[in-house]
């Protein structure tokens, strides 16, 4: 069995203090968030996106006097809990996501962490490495686990100005580490997300993923994104592999 699992970044890379902090108030948490699916369903899965992205946005893709399949609407302003509250067929829409991975035989994937060191002391480049070496080695470790044998997988990523050091850092972890990254067949891939639907899939969830994610860490300070909670926490839940946001 071969997977390909597809990610993009929830929350906020950059340093955070608290909500009402004049500056660093954008996401008490950052991580990777999308899914894991066999690789013969994606084409599949990709068309039914796009048909899904496009009667969903109808309106804003006419608008924008873009093509379709080059057109995206990223997951942090279309998961908003006024929007969520708004539109039921966005509801709906989401919820058909989920169990369109499902039926696919995929699996919705999240690692995140919970930010909380002080602006002077906090390194993007290094938190952003980690996250991402530790969503490998959780990947790596459900395709050792899986059942009947195990699986292989590669992964595909939004690109990202730091690629070259985050390709070497990867590279290092899949051969050279003392638990070697047996089952990921190349190191990630970094791809332009307007032009892959898998992609803007990934960002979706990264979108739904980063709301929960402020919620669960913080709840007094983001109580909007509760709605979040009741709508899709429980069916998320159910359909991830190895998974969490760790303080």
């Amino acid at each position: 069995m071969i997977y390909i699992a597809y990610l993009d970044e929830f929350g906020h890379v950059g340093p955070y203090v608290s909500r009402e902090h004049p500056r660093h108030n954008d996401s008490p948490v950052f991580g990777f968030a999308g899914f894991v699916m066999p690789a013969e369903e994606v084409r599949g899965f990709g068309t039914w996106f796009y048909q899904r992205k496009c009667e969903l946005l109808d309106f804003e893709i006419r608008r924008s006097g873009q093509h379709s399949a080059t057109w995206e609407k990223k997951g942090a302003s279309l998961y908003r809990a006024a929007n969520l509250r708004r539109y039921r067929q966005l509801r709906r829409t989401t919820n058909r996501l989920l169990g369109r991975i499902e039926r696919s035989g995929g699996h919705v994937f999240y690692v995140g962490i919970r930010k909380t060191a002080q602006p002077g002391e906090h390194d993007a480049n290094s938190l952003y490495s980690a996250m991402l070496r530790e969503a490998i080695r959780r990947l790596d470790m459900f395709c050792a686990e899986h059942p009947g044998g195990p699986a292989r997988f590669l992964l595909a990523l939004d690109e990202h100005p730091r690629r070259a050091a985050l390709l070497t850092a990867a590279t290092r972890d899949m051969y050279g580490s003392d638990e070697p990254r047996r089952w990921l067949i190349e190191p990630p891939f970094h791809l332009e997300s307007h032009r892959y639907q898998t992609v803007q899939a990934a960002d979706w969830i990264a979108g739904l993923v980063g709301r929960l994610g402020a919620c669960w860490k913080e709840p007094a300070a983001w109580p909007e994104n509760v709605v979040f909670r009741r709508y899709f926490e429980s069916r998320l839940t159910r359909i991830q592999i190895g998974s969490g946001i760790r303080d």
